[in-house]
């Protein structure tokens, strides 16, 4: 059975909108990232091949709100802009390997290789 298509209904008089492709494939790259694991905004345009990092910040602006939107970092680490205190909590609990001292994911050792198996 194909899988429906996701929407949004941003407000209650708002009418329900239905994602694009790109859309849904960032998202989808976003659901499959393990707990404790991260993807750049970058790695992430480089898995589903098309766009890059800036195209990937926007789906999550608008959409990420329903995925695990704390595993996405900047290249070097940091979460997205303002989200740094809920994301931490979200680094702790799932055990994410993060940089001495610091509010940056240990890119080295969190990054996730993409493997579906883990």
């Amino acid at each position: 059975m194909p899988e429906e298509p996701r929407t949004r209904t941003p407000g209650d008089e708002a009418p329900e909108e239905t994602l694009d492709d790109y859309t849904e494939e960032v998202l989808s790259v976003v659901e499959r990232i393990p707990p404790g694991l991260v993807l750049s905004y970058g790695d992430i345009a480089e898995y589903v091949g098309r766009g890059g990092p800036r195209q990937v910040g926007a789906v999550m602006s608008q959409w990420g709100g329903g995925v695990p939107w704390w595993r996405v970092v900047r290249a070097d680490g940091r979460p997205a802009e303002g989200h740094l205190v809920r994301a931490r909590s979200h680094y702790a609990a799932e055990g994410t390997p993060m940089r001495p001292r610091s509010d940056r994911v240990d890119m080295r050792r969190a990054r996730w290789d993409g493997d579906c198996g883990g």
